[in-house]
């Protein structure tokens, strides 16, 4: 894009959410010379980085009503990447709380965003314990301004402020989304989704189902084995006649998927086992969901493809005084909320352009034209997957920095392929050892 002849602009921001995503969006905004209010429901920085051993009362977490618990953190998680690739790009993630792994627990990676909000003093724009109720245009006719309400619980202060620009950074893993069982309403047995599951205790002796085949379902799964009587994983994408007995494990099975449940508390699945089941646990994802948000039909969420989204970003019709970062799935997380941050603050202030909105509709259109030929799902409209490094060094071009370093590409390409084929053990063996060293070079580079 040509950058703007204008002077640059600065803005009054808000952010919705400390998290990954909101922290290093408040550090490029404020770099960029905006002006920044971060809003944070928690007591502190992290996001769903958090752990807690508090669960939902709502075992399914579908009851409008409950009491959300914010995390979906389980006390053995430890990160599917390694750390020298999940870092940010110019604060690398090195040791940082005394648990030296390359795939470190929840505690590491929570240690490193609180360090690095600490590093660019993000704290103290930041209101904690304040709760964004709603969110909307803040004049009709749209003059790009936009009314944030929130209330601040210690002080149980409402506030009502007018910002220039709001930009959404509240997470996608607090909403489940829930596999659809036939007969599961007649089913006896208790059901649950992974959002609440924590330790492995509460199911020993007892006969788990799990359903989905992401990182959560393997993890609990193996973290489940070691207590319960059984475990039986089954997978949408397993075909129909799998039936295969884990290696390492006197007690784990992959399925097919579910066909039916019975009365009498059994699990039929399509490869035509039938087995007596104490738990089922959708393991299953998780809805985008922004209760808060009122865009008039501008943005709207359908069957999880939040759209229309220029590049996963702005939505046209009011961009860009409305930009959500972290909506991409399947992706080297932290690394791209920073490239869309630095977008984002470099569009506010003039110094990059956008497209006018009847190109960026035309993309959008275009785009979800070829995941339609593709006979690609709506929900996974944002999964990225390997394309993402093509999206990242995209908007790299946009911000006129540097592209993903090759080292990161491949140690990602590399991890994934290790974690296929060795579930068990690919955290704690490798052999990148090469790239490990570029990546230490590269971190040379910057003095944190």
């Amino acid at each position: 894009m040509t950058p703007s002849l204008s002077p640059l602009r600065s803005h009054h921001v808000a952010v919705i959410g400390a998290g990954a995503a909101g922290l290093v969006a408040a550090r490029e905004l404020r770099r960029e010379g905006h002006s920044v209010v971060v809003f944070e429901r928690q007591k502190q920085v992290g996001g769903t980085w958090i752990y807690t051993d508090h669960v939902e009362p709502d075992p399914l977490s579908v009851d409008p009503t409950r009491p959300v618990v914010h995390s979906s953190v389980y006390a053995t998680l430890r990160t599917n990447l390694p750390r020298e690739c999940m870092g940010y790009r110019d604060f690398p993630f090195v040791v940082r709380s005394g648990d030296p792994r390359r795939f470190p627990s929840h505690a590491e990676v929570l240690a490193y965003l609180r360090e690095f909000a600490k590093e660019f003093a993000i704290e103290e724009v930041i209101r904690f314990e304040t709760a964004v109720e709603r969110v909307a245009p803040a004049a009709e006719g749209g003059n790009g301004k936009w009314r944030v309400e929130s209330t601040e619980k210690e002080k149980r202060v409402r506030r009502d402020e007018v910002y220039d620009a709001v930009v959404v950074c509240n997470g996608h893993y607090i909403e489940p989304r829930l596999a659809e069982i036939p007969g599961i309403r007649s089913w006896p047995g208790k059901e649950m989704h992974s959002h609440n599951y924590r330790i492995p205790e509460p199911f020993k002796d007892q006969v788990v189902v799990l359903i989905g085949n992401s990182a959560s379902a393997v993890d609990i799964s193996r973290d489940i084995a070691g207590h319960a009587k059984e475990v039986h994983v089954a997978c949408r994408s397993n075909a129909a006649d799998t039936f295969i007995k884990q290696p390492g494990y006197s007690n784990l099975w992959m399925h097919s998927m579910i066909e039916r449940v019975d009365e009498d508390g059994s699990v039929v699945f399509q490869n035509g086992q039938t087995i007596l089941v104490d738990v089922i646990m959708h393991c299953t994802g998780y809805k985008y969901h922004f209760p808060f948000l009122e865009t008039n039909g501008s943005v709207t969420v359908d069957d999880n493809r939040v759209g229309p989204l220029y590049k996963d970003v702005f939505p046209p019709a009011l961009a860009p005084y409305l930009s959500f970062i972290g909506i991409p799935w399947k992706v080297v997380p932290f690394p791209l909320f920073e490239l869309q941050s630095k977008w984002i603050a470099g569009v506010l202030s003039g110094r990059i352009m956008l497209p006018s909105k009847e190109d960026m509709m035309k993309d959008i259109k275009s785009f979800y034209a070829t995941l339609e030929a593709q006979g690609i799902p709506k929900r996974y409209t944002h999964r990225m997957g390997i394309a993402q490094f093509e999206y990242d060094d995209w908007l790299a071009t946009q911000c006129g920095c540097p592209g993903t370093e090759e080292w990161r590409k491949v140690m990602y390409l590399t991890t994934g392929v290790r974690k296929r084929a060795k579930p068990e053990t690919y955290r704690d063996e490798w052999e990148d050892h090469h790239l490990v060293s570029q990546a230490y070079q590269d971190f040379a580079l910057y003095s944190y």
